[in-house]
């Protein structure tokens, strides 16, 4: 089997693959040193999906806080074939109807997965993989976002015949995540993972840009000045490990020049900052070109 290149199975807010031309000049894989990935704040998992097809490590780690990303990372890992029959049954039903069932089909596919995210206790649920990518798929703007109580809340996008089983690269994504160990959980939690043999890659929610921009509800909890220091520390805690690291965020000189804050909290490692193109903005006057940081230890 060749080199299949895995794409995100999920749209997602902040996702990374128009950065990863940059990002991959910092893989150091190839000395034959570094045999371990760590991935943290894993989302949509762009850089995970460059690594795993390119590279065959020892292991991996992902991790993320977002209970329902998580259960679709590992229903794709331990019960691929279950997921792609729901995923195709829903396709079947949307894909023919009018508009007016679509947003009808849609809405109650919406209430069915807030129910179980906020009535199911059990951690692994197909029915609620199979609801997050087909909402995913359909809604506006491909938007994961909730609101304080927790359930998703983004209305009907208008696309005419959207993808909701890509079932050959879900395929490819289950095979090759087979050997990946995947938590549901804080990032802290990788320090026992986390050793002078692995590249570490962490993509936190990013520091709003203005004030408006607070979109970081990814999940009910927030991440504010505060927390990006506590990564800071754990990020110099995991450097004295002697592991590689890599970290990105926004720039806060894109709103303003003084603002120093990362420059301050990462003096002793190195800032590159690199173009990005903002796309999820729903003012379209936004979607511009701005900077973004690299962060690294090497």
């Amino acid at each position: 089997m060749g080199k299949t290149q895995l794409k995100p199975f999920l749209k997602w807010a902040g996702g990374k693959s128009q950065l990863l031309s940059e990002i991959e000049n910092y893989y150091p894989f190839d000395n034959g040193e570094i045999t371990k990935y760590a991935e943290p704040f894993i989302g949509g998992g762009a850089v995970l999906f460059d690594i795993l097809s390119r590279y065959n490590l020892e292991a991996v780690y992902i991790s993320d806080i977002n209970a329902e990303l998580i259960n679709t990372y590992r229903i794709i890992r331990d019960d691929i074939d279950g997921l792609i029959e729901m995923l195709m049954d829903m396709q079947n039903i949307f894909i023919p109807m009018n508009t007016e069932d679509r947003k009808i089909y849609y809405l109650a596919k919406r209430e069915r997965f807030n129910d179980l995210k906020v009535n199911g206790d059990e951690s692994i649920n197909i029915e609620k993989a199979a609801l997050m990518i087909f909402l995913n798929k359909t809604c506006f703007n491909g938007l994961f976002r909730v609101n304080k109580k927790g359930l998703f809340n983004v209305p009907i996008g208008a696309y005419k015949n959207p993808m909701i089983c890509d079932k050959e690269n879900l395929q490819a994504v289950s095979e090759k995540l087979q050997n990946v160990t995947i938590v549901c959980g804080d990032y802290r939690e990788s320090a026992t993972f986390i050793d002078d043999s692995t590249f570490v890659y962490f993509d936190p929610p990013y520091r709003p840009i203005t004030d408006t921009a607070s979109f970081t509800a990814y999940t009910e909890v927030l991440f504010n000045d505060e927390e990006q220091l506590e990564l800071a520390k754990f990020v110099d805690s995991m450097h004295k490990k002697g592991a590689k690291v890599v970290i990105s965020n926004s720039d806060p000189k894109n709103s303003n020049t003084e603002d120093d804050f990362f420059d301050n909290i990462y003096s002793s490692h190195k800032i590159k900052r690199v173009e990005a193109t903002r796309m999820i903005n729903c003012n379209s006057e936004a979607r511009g070109k701005i900077k973004e940081l690299l962060i690294s230890n090497y």
